[in-house]
């Protein structure tokens, strides 16, 4: 139970990595906030999660004795991150823990000059801004209590460049910039601020993930086929699961990583060892 007591927000929690991380932090104790945008984004060229996707991982921590509160919101809509920060303080009293870890694939699959304003402008501000609106909304709660962890969840696009993948690359190396500075500004009131980069996670259908499909699609390579292409240039001979993304998030988030800050933590088999 190493989250006892802790009230944790994790975005993008409808499926996938977000469903993941709060299963994981469900079974060890804390209390969860689990918000997800609940409907498409125009630009966005695959649907995003969805209403009862969010209902289902929701239930899901409640079985696990989790306090829940599910929320949808818009990661570009401040006054709507405002609303579910203080509906949080009211419910909970505080938040402990910040997982930012929605984010989008896609419009990609084109070169530098192809992307257009509006496709530019969309990745930029869930992936990279988004992170940053929700931070500097839950940064004085957690510098007035004087603790606090939040947990960025980049890519190995945040540290090296993807042909046909600008934008994405872009608010990857964002993020971990951000990450950087604000781990700086917050470490004199002990609230830490870390990132992941995890690298080709398997589409797993018990958390119903489906990046590395629409990363294929943007790739042009058949979704039948996609895996057994992504395995091949992963030097441990397999894909990343969720679960090992949450390992490393729950790790973060609690007091085992106390020292932590700053930080850029791969989970990517050794992608960017070479």
């Amino acid at each position: 139970m190493r989250l006892q007591g802790k009230t944790v927000i994790v975005t993008g929690a409808a499926r996938g990595v977000g469903r993941a991380c709060a299963l994981a932090f469900s079974r060890e104790g804390a209390d969860l906030v689990l918000l997800d945008v609940c409907g498409d984004i125009e630009g966005v060229p695959y649907p995003l999660g969805a209403p009862s996707q969010l209902a289902h991982t929701a239930e899901r921590c409640r079985q696990e004795g989790a306090a829940v509160l599910a929320a949808e919101a818009d990661l570009r809509d401040r006054a709507a991150l405002r609303t579910v920060v203080d509906r949080t303080v009211e419910r909970f009293g505080r938040v402990d823990v910040l997982v930012n870890n929605a984010g989008i694939a896609g419009p990609s699959g084109k070169a530098a000059h192809e992307v257009t304003e509006d496709e530019w402008q969309v990745m930029i501000d869930v992936n990279l801004s988004g992170a940053w609106r929700l931070t500097s909304l839950v940064g004085p709660l957690m510098t007035a209590q004087r603790s606090g962890s939040v947990i960025n969840v980049a890519s190995t696009a945040g540290l090296v460049g993807y042909r046909g993948f600008a934008g994405y690359s872009a608010s990857k190396h964002g993020l971990i910039g951000l990450t950087k500075a604000t781990a700086l500004d917050y470490a004199p009131m002990k609230v830490r601020v870390n990132a992941l980069c995890p690298g080709s996670i398997r589409d797993d259908s018990q958390v119903e993930g489906r990046m590395l499909s629409e990363i294929a699609r943007s790739l042009d390579l058949p979704v039948a086929e996609h895996e057994e292409t992504f395995v091949q240039s992963q030097p441990m001979n397999s894909l990343i699961e969720p679960e090992d993304v949450a390992g490393a998030a729950l790790w973060l988030a609690s007091d085992e990583s106390r020292q932590v800050t700053g930080s850029v933590l791969t989970v990517d088999g050794g992608f960017t060892a070479r």
